[in-house]
């Protein structure tokens, strides 16, 4: 039988491919595993999406086909691929034999002489990859555009950012102890709050940013459009409100500081969540950048006279940073920020600092 890892990692790579989300999915599906069983299925999943196109090449060179798999079949193999190469501390005979009984326990149970047979040709020697898109494991179309927009060096940095495991930052405040990534952590500083702010939290859900902000002594009031992502946020705030932003805001005052952490595509974070490059589209930015330019119109009508409000991202793509910020008077706009992977430690972020030009009576 396969071990609890292996059919945690199999299962939730399964869900990721019908549009689940590998960090959520990891959360809930390893919950009741011992440590070592979940850290095993973190790696796997997270190994075999961010190699998705070197391993799915790899199934092609060790089986000499290039025929199309069914789902659970690629998927097994990508797992035993990932194990057998990547993974130092794998015995091989466990690699091999427990993806061949994850085929077996499922209804592709034909393909096991198949997989068994691809998986005993693995090994470490060199490989040759046929394009970029492969060796970096990344869209074409995205190596692409980063290279138009920060030159080949950078991007292909990037993308090699992407293929490993992200660093863990703490952060240590008053209030205790919590992970957050470091190019998160330094949005927030970027509003220059004051003791008895009030602030406005435009798009708060998890909560890292606004439980940062609360500690300033600010009076923050946290929205985000999902119910159940903000009413996780309790233990942090109770003044919350569920609310759509690209729609006039419902509040009767404006705020001195606001925070708009923008909906994104998450470019950025290509290391944590490896998914969103084998999902994004080009035609999706401009569906992001329709809602962003929304958000931000609407954000700025709730900004007292001389605020500042930050719009931010952990996107790397114009679409959905410049040329949002575009649409405001230049001289509104007071400071910009980015942070590259593969550059800058962390995410990917960029921000940029508004401050409001609206007369007292306007």
């Amino acid at each position: 039988m396969p071990s609890p890892a292996r059919q945690a990692a199999f299962a939730i790579l399964r869900k990721v491919e019908t549009g689940g989300y590998a960090s959520d999915l990891l959360r809930s599906e390893t919950a009741s595993l011992d440590s070592r069983d979940a850290g095993l299925a973190e790696a796997i999943v997270f190994g075999a999406l961010r190699y998705q196109a070197q391993l799915d090449y790899l199934i092609g060179h060790y089986s000499g086909s290039q025929r199309k798999l069914d789902t659970e079949v690629r998927i097994a193999l990508c797992m035993g691929i990932y194990q057998l190469r990547y993974l130092e501390r794998i015995p091989p005979h466990a690699a091999v034999a427990e993806s061949v009984e994850l085929i077996k326990r499922g209804p592709k149970r034909s393909a096991a002489g198949f997989v068994n047979a691809v998986l005993r040709k693995v090994n470490r020697e060199p490989v040759q990859w046929p394009t970029r898109e492969i060796e970096l494991s990344c869209p074409e179309w995205l190596l692409a555009r980063w290279e138009r927009t920060f030159g080949a060096e950078t991007a292909a940095g990037i993308a090699r950012a992407a293929l490993d495991a992200p660093e863990s930052y703490v952060r240590i405040s008053p209030a205790g102890t919590r992970i957050q990534d470091i190019g998160s952590q330094s949005i927030v500083p970027l509003l220059r709050l004051e003791p008895g702010e009030t602030l406005l939290d435009l798009c708060a859900a998890p909560g890292n940013k606004t439980s940062q902000a609360l500690e300033t002594g600010v009076r923050a009031v946290a929205c985000d459009l999902h119910y159940h992502r903000l009413v996780q946020m309790k233990p942090i705030t109770r003044r919350l409100v569920v609310l759509d932003g690209t729609h006039p805001l419902p509040f009767g005052r404006r705020f001195d500081k606001i925070l708009l952490d923008a909906p994104c595509s998450g470019t950025g974070t290509l290391g944590r969540n490896p998914e969103i490059k084998w999902r994004l589209r080009p035609e999706d930015l401009g569906d992001l950048q329709r809602r962003q330019k929304a958000l931000l119109a609407n954000a700025l009508d709730a900004l007292a006279p001389g605020g500042l409000l930050v719009y931010s991202t952990c996107s790397l793509e114009p679409e959905e940073n410049q040329e949002v910020v575009r649409a405001v008077a230049p001289e509104m706009v007071i400071e910009t920020t980015m942070r590259i992977p593969g550059r800058d430690l962390g995410d990917g972020f960029q921000a940029s600092v508004l401050k409001s030009k609206k007369a007292a009576n306007g």
